[in-house]
Order: structure tokens, then sequence, then C-alpha cells
């Protein structure tokens, strides 16, 4: 027998259900909805309260900052497409992005919301940033590759997505 040496691996404060290795596997994609989505909210926020980006042309214009990637750009009938009207463009990522950010935020429709989110990088992937060399200096591929884990997993805790499962799952346990 060993004296004051322990052998066993577990805490005695984590004794039980689980460990601390339970708890943060579980809470492991609450930062991440943190971050992605008060940075989508704050993205969409940004371009709605920007006066020079909502315009077709002008210094900081999303017209202008189309036309100026449409030739670098993976798919340049996808910026046609929003040169074609890039102000209504402009309004429809800015909302996309503040509806991704709120979902995710709040765990609410949380994989349809980070599937609009990785939609909305990757289009931004292909059009904005595809030309930065090396590839990783652009920043819309990282965040395409961290919606993903939310598409996959939702928002198990800490969401009005999880509520909403308890609540049904009390309801049919109620009617057994």
């Amino acid at each position: 027998m060993t004296h004051g040496m322990r052998t066993d691996t577990h805490s005695p404060h984590f004794d039980g259900d689980g460990d601390w290795r339970d708890t943060a596997t579980r809470y492991a994609l609450v930062p991440l909805r943190l971050f992605l989505g008060v940075t989508f909210l704050y993205a969409g926020l940004d371009k709605l309260t920007d006066s020079a980006f909502m315009k077709d042309s002008g210094a900081g214009s999303i017209g202008d900052m189309m036309r100026a990637v449409r030739d670098s750009s993976a798919v340049p009938a996808m910026v046609d497409m929003a040169l074609e009207s890039p102000v209504a463009f402009g309004y429809a990522i800015a909302l996309g992005e503040l509806a991704v950010g709120i979902g995710v935020l709040l765990g609410l429709l949380t994989r349809l919301a980070a599937l609009g989110g990785a939609l909305i990088s990757l289009s931004l992937w292909l059009t904005v940033s595809w030309a930065s060399d090396p590839y990783y200096y652009g920043n819309d591929l990282p965040y395409l590759m961290a919606w993903i884990p939310l598409v996959l997993a939702g928002a198990p805790l800490l969401s009005v997505d999880a509520a909403l499962r308890a609540r049904r799952q009390r309801r049919r346990e109620r009617y057994r």
C-alpha cells in the first residue's frame, strides 16, 4: 500500500454522473455559438448603419466592392447577380447576418441559422475572399468551417431549441 499517493484519476468533487470532461464536452459549442452569433449580429448591424456601404457606388460601397472582386472571384456569375442590384444584395446579406446571429445566440432554429451562416460564409468566400493568397488570409473559409459543428449538432444546451425539446419530451412522458 502506498501512503500519500492517489491512484484514482477523478477528483472527488466530480464523482457521480460525470466529471469535468463530460461537462466541458456538453458545453463545448457554447463559446462557438456566442462568438459566431455576436460576430454575425455585429456584421449585420455594421452594414445597416454604414451609410457608405449601402450604395451602388462610392468609397466603401457594396457596389464598388463587388465590382472590385468580380474578376478574382471563383464564381463571377454570383457577383454579376449581386451587381444587378447591389444595394438589395447588401440588405439581403446584412439582414441574413442579423437573422443568423440572433438565431444562433438564442439557440432558436439553430441548425437552420447555422446553415444560413455557412451559406453566407460560403458565398463570401467564393466571391469576396477567394483571391486571398495564401487562402488562410481570407476569413470567410474559417467561418464556413466554424459553422459546420453547429449545423450538425445544433444547440443542445442553453437554447430555445433545448427548452422546446425538453417541453416536448415532458408532454410525451405525461401521455404515456
